[in-house]
């Protein structure tokens, strides 16, 4: 049986790193790991006064989650931080209050930039805002990918075999992350 993952690349750009990094994921995750790849595009903002009778777009992407098995995240880095499209997921998904859509679920955070110092801070926030609305983050190994903008061929096909290394490391101690915190 593969265990279902939501892998959210953080950007809405069609030809982001993020989405290529998840494909790449996608392609090199374990038997044990089936990686849906999704944006935030198309999820409505969040505002509370809609709580009451939640946009059909909220109920999917919450669905969505509650029906995985984990979350990985892929995210750039914008003006230090996440993109506000995927603040605005995780918002939509972790409430109403108390019954986040990521609860219980094991988590993956992934940081990426093409300049030298890998998107580190929009990790970082995620690994602030995730506590209290997420199941357990994978602690080690952390990755902050660098230098990406020459990883991929015309296709979106990852061709940087240092980066191909990495990754598959992390997606190897990923699926044990899932496997060891699955209820």
């Amino acid at each position: 049986m593969a265990y279902n993952i939501v892998t959210i690349a953080g950007s809405l750009r069609k030809d982001g790193f993020s989405l290529k990094i998840a494909n790449a994921l996608a392609k090199l995750a374990p038997g044990s790991l089936k990686l849906e790849v999704i944006t935030p595009a198309g999820i409505s903002f969040f505002n509370q006064d809609l709580e009451g009778a939640p946009p059909a777009d909220w109920l999917a992407f919450r669905e969505k989650l509650q029906r995985s098995n984990g979350v990985l995240f892929v995210t750039p880095e914008y003006n230090r931080s996440i993109p506000g499209a995927l603040k605005n997921a995780i918002d939509v998904a972790s409430r109403p209050y108390g019954k986040s859509s990521f609860l219980g679920k094991p988590v993956g955070i992934i940081s990426n930039s093409p300049g030298p110092l890998g998107g580190v801070s929009a990790a970082k926030h995620l690994q602030t805002i995730l506590p209290g609305i997420s199941g357990p983050i994978l602690q080690q190994p952390e990755i902050y990918l660098n230098g990406v903008g020459d990883a991929f061929d015309a296709d979106g096909s990852l061709t940087k075999d240092s980066l191909k290394t990495v990754l598959q490391q992390y997606i190897d101690a990923f699926a044990a992350h899932v496997a060891k915190n699955q209820g």
